[in-house]
């Protein structure tokens, strides 16, 4: 399991040797496209399933097949969002002809005022699609829908409001930090201050009063409307509030780390740092959460692989902000483990009849819903991040190469 974590850590501190790096790139090279093969036809056979219909993968069946929701539903981004991936890994049209048909149908959101995911919904979908088209219809499509977004922005909370109608009084949920990659990036191509100036004040609140002092995080807050004053802490999705629900504490890596990206501020670094060091002190054996880091009867607890593939993304992105070298190959080792461990039994899902790719992924627990199938997001983040690495593997392979034949002139 270690063997690709251990091989790549050489590359990236040059300990191998020329003949030792090649075999290692093979290595990599090879492993991917066995990966990325798969992942073609799973993301091939869903396709075929979805047919002409106006529906988007959610989560599967037992029997493999998957649930499809509304363009209104939180994920619906997703599947448009790995269709524009595919594209980017493997050059396939058809995949971009899809990304094109999948995405278009998720426009009304750009007026939706109705959810704080819409972030996720349009970034996902739009922001990959411009991101490889420069399609202009995609660009403006994106900053409409910062804007709308920003009507759930409250001045007094200082933060984007994520549920209406729930038990808490202005509810701000750990995941709704994703959400602030659409207001960054608009504030950048042609929306205005006011996107980058709120998502920078979610942000903060965030960090102020989300994490408790060992770095895990609360899943919600509940503020008052009226002065901005915490009023509650607790979960939705975890098992108490006291504990640490696995994926809302991969949504805070990722998020902080994709907010120090477009700000450079060093204060939401060291908070994506504090979120990775708690997220990876608590992991099992094989690297994989479990679905809370304190459910009551681990090791017969369920995983939770859409948790895994976040924080896997995460952390290689986290990894390419960080100075310390050590703190850099803890980052880059810890990320590459956990892909090792999805990219295989029980959880990758290439000898069984699902049309999803990772198997193990857990919804809602408390709920009872969506249990150990497949979660289109947990797809999304598992294929973002094989880009992420074949990016990184690569230009570490490419500089390390050059590096040792330069030494040895």
């Amino acid at each position: 399991m270690y063997k690709t974590a251990c091989i790549f850590l050489a590359l990236l501190s040059g300990c191998a040797t020329f003949e030792n790096r090649t075999e290692v790139h093979n290595d990599v090279s090879a492993r991917m496209l066995v990966l990325t093969k798969i992942a073609s036809e799973k993301v091939s056979q869903t396709v075929r399933e979805i047919g002409d219909t106006i529906a988007y993968p959610r989560s599967t069946t037992p029997e493999g097949k998957w649930k499809t929701a509304p363009i209104r539903d939180w994920t619906s981004g997703f599947f448009p969002g790995i269709l524009w991936y595919m594209n980017e890994l493997t050059g396939d049209s058809s995949f971009r002809r899809s990304a094109e048909r999948w995405t278009d149908g998720l426009a009304p959101l750009q007026f939706y005022t109705g959810s704080h995911d819409i972030g996720f919904m349009v970034n996902c979908s739009f922001g990959n699609g411009y991101r490889l088209t420069k399609n202009e219809e995609y660009r403006k499509t994106i900053l409409q829908t910062a804007q709308t977004l920003l009507t759930r922005y409250n001045p007094n909370v200082g933060c984007i409001k994520s549920w209406d109608n729930r038990k808490w009084p202005y509810p701000v949920i750990i995941d709704n930090m994703m959400n602030l990659e659409l207001l960054f990036w608009a504030s950048q191509n042609g929306g205005t201050q006011q996107m980058h100036d709120a998502a920078v004040s979610h942000a903060e609140k965030t960090m102020q009063n989300h994490f408790r002092d060992d770095g895990s995080t609360y899943h919600v807050v509940g503020y008052d409307a009226e002065n901005g004053n915490v009023l509650c802490k607790g979960t939705h999705q975890g098992y108490a509030d006291a504990s640490c629900w696995s994926r809302g504490q991969a949504w805070a890596i990722y998020g902080f780390a994709m907010s120090y990206r477009f700000t450079h501020d060093a204060r939401f670094l060291r908070t994506a740092e504090r979120a990775a060091d708690y997220f990876i002190a608590h992991l099992p054996a094989d690297n994989v959460p479990y679905w809370d880091f304190q459910a009551p009867k681990i090791p017969n607890e369920p995983r939770d692989a859409s948790a895994g593939a976040i924080a896997t993304s995460a952390l290689l992105e986290l990894g390419g902000f960080v100075n310390d070298p050590i703190k850099r190959e803890k980052y880059y080792a810890s990320a590459v483990s956990m892909l090792e461990s999805l990219s295989r039994q029980p959880y990758f899902s290439d000898q069984i009849a699902s049309s999803g790719i990772l198997s193990h992924a857990v919804g809602n627990r408390p709920a009872g819903s969506e249990i150990n199938g497949s979660l289109i997001y947990g797809d999304y983040y598992f294929i973002e991040a094989l880009l992420r690495y074949k990016q990184i593997s690569s230009d570490y392979a490419v500089q390390n190469l050059k590096s040792w034949r330069a030494t040895t002139k």
